[in-house]
Order: C-alpha cells, then structure tokens, then sequence
C-alpha cells in the first residue's frame, strides 16, 4: 500500500465518529495533487477522506471557504475532521453524479437555473476578504500557460517575432478587459465538473459545489463563462448568450452590476472566455506533460473553438483567433475531441 495512503487509513482510524469496519476506494482523480477517497461505513453512511500533500498543497483555504460558503447557504461539503498537518480532511459526501454526467437538453434550464444562482450568492455574498487578488501578473502568468505547455513543449510550434508580439498584444487586451470590470468572489473553477447533481436536493439544493479552494477576488463575468463555455460541453452561442445576458440582470437586482455596465457586458464576458480558455488549454497540456494526464486532451480542440469563433469578433482579438485557427488547432488533430454537444 503506497505510503500516503496508509497513512490516510491510520489517520481514519483514530477519528472517534469513524467505527471500525470501513472500505476505503477512490473516488475520483483531480487536475491538481489532491486525491480524493470514498469511505463506505457498515451503516451504509459514506463520506469523503481528501489527501492533500503538505508540501504541495494547502488545505486551509479549502476550509475557510467552506464554512464561509456554508453561512450563505450554498450546497458545499461539510468538514468533518481535519489534519492541516498531514493534510488529511474528512468531508461530508455530496454523491457521485456530476453536473456533466446529466446535462443535457431536457435538464440544462433547471440544472443552469441552479448553477447560475447559487453563482450570484458566491458574487454578492462570498468572501473577499484575505482572498488573493485576480490581478495583472496572475491573469498573464496563467495565459502564459498556454504559450509554453501547448505551444511549445505539447506542440513544438515555434512562433517567430511577429508572431510574439501578437500574443503579448492580445494578452494585454485581455487583461485591462479582466481589471476594469467589477471584483467579486470568484470560485476560479465554477463548471460542469465540480458541480454536482446531488442526493436528496430537496433537503440540500443543486447544486454541490467543489474544488473552490483556489478562490480570487476577480472579475464578474469569469465564473460565468467558466460555467457557460464550458471546456467539457458546449452549448449553441445564441442560448449562451442568453444566459449570460439573463445573469447579468439578476447581477444587476442584487447590485452586483451597475445599469451602465450592460452596455459592455457581453464585450467583457467574450474577451474574459478568451483569456480563460487560453489558460484551460496550457493547463491540459500541462497535465499530459507533466503529470502524465493525456486524457484532457481531447478537450483542448473544443477549448481553443472557443477562442477563434469569439475571438474573432474583437479588434483586440482577431489576430490571435486567426493564429489559433490557421497554426494552433490543425496541430491538434491527434487529441481526438469528443465534443460533448447535447444530442
């Protein structure tokens, strides 16, 4: 047994609310170092062991925003013990069905209906307070993720001067369009595959919401676009667009927004999609390269169609839709992407 692992199981044993006798099995993987357990109890109750190596990650923002997501009423796992130590945490289990798993054209208005207020609780309500800002160096390191994960070590596409100027120019638009909108709590990973369709929701709404220890203080319109482009599915542009024009008018009602803001909001939604979907795609490069996760790479085609069919709607932007389309995605063709479209 691989050394974390026991140690995960010792750690259990000694927790006095856990009784001898329980399975322990994987639960799921994550895009990160953390790994996450499902303990079966002889009751039938289950729960959620997270390891989370010390000297690779740290629990203590996980913590803190649950239990101040918690206190606003959203649906988040419950901690139930904790080892910041070792980084151990023993959560409440929010089931195994995934947002992904049952979106389709029947459950999406529900399933986004949820989603998308559960949303507005995190902008209006969320913490800001000690969270790290959104700010120019993160929003550009991330885009550089990009430049050196997919273009260069996944693709070995060289770029020659012209070409990187290109690159810096967009990634400055992109970034003064992230720092001029209005600074929310932002949960920084808000999509179909850390929401999840959970057991008995009328007791406990849709829907579950995890993996938001990486939380920001950031721009409005970021978890939106994470959730309605999705890098996993993708949804007809005119009902995205709908959607997103329907929030902000519930970020409007809850003061989120200002009146004059409406005339850019979906200019700074667009360019925001952009910036994030240049990041998504460096990230699963860099899972496949360095951590030795190919299999998100098939949602890199569908990721980078994001950026050349909006991408190519905006002075600051049409360039670099055009070195997507013509040099980034035919290099892509081997990831072979499932598209994830609603039959």
């Amino acid at each position: 047994m691989p050394e974390r692992l026991q140690k995960l199981r010792s750690w259990i044993q000694q927790l006095e609310q856990i009784p001898d006798g329980f399975e322990l099995t994987p639960a799921s993987g994550d895009a990160s170092f953390r790994r996450y357990f499902r303990l079966a109890l002889p009751d039938g109750a289950t729960c959620i062991a997270m390891d989370a190596p010390p000297h690779r990650e740290d629990c203590g923002p996980f913590l803190h925003l649950a239990r101040a997501f918690a206190e606003q009423g959203l649906h988040v796992p419950a901690i139930l013990a904790a080892d910041l130590e070792q980084g151990f945490l023993l959560l409440s289990d929010l089931g195994d069905t995934l947002y992904l798993d049952r979106l389709n054209d029947a459950t999406v208005e529900r399933l986004y209906g949820d989603a998308l207020g559960a949303l507005m609780t995190i902008q209006a309500c969320g913490p800001t307070e000690g969270l790290p800002a959104y700010d120019r160096a993160l929003l550009g390191a991330e885009m550089g993720l990009f430049t050196d994960w997919l273009l260069g070590r996944k693709l070995g596409l060289a770029l020659d001067a012209q070409e990187r100027a290109l690159l810096e120019r967009s990634f400055e638009a992109l970034i003064a369009n992230a720092l001029e909108q209005p600074q929310v709590c932002v949960h920084r990973d808000y999509h179909s595959r850390n929401l999840m369709v959970t057991p008995g929701a009328d007791a406990a709404p849709n829907p579950g919401i995890l993996d938001f220890q990486d939380a920001v203080v950031g721009p409005l319109t970021y978890d939106l676009v994470s959730l309605l482009r999705d890098c996993y599915i993708r949804w007809p542009r005119q009902r995205v667009e709908d959607w997103a024009a329907g929030f902000f008018h519930l970020a409007l009602h809850s003061g989120v927004a200002r009146p004059e803001h409406q005339a850019r909001f979906m200019r700074w939604f667009d360019l925001m999609g952009v910036q994030r979907h240049l990041k998504a795609a460096g990230i699963f490069a860099r899972l496949d390269q360095r951590d030795g996760k190919p299999g998100y790479l098939q949602d890199i085609p569908r990721t980078l169609g994001y950026i050349v069919e909006v991408g190519a709607d905006y002075p600051e932007t049409a360039d670099l839709a055009r070195l997507v389309s013509e040099r980034v995605l035919p290099a892509t063709r081997g990831f072979n992407p499932a598209e994830g479209s609603p039959s």
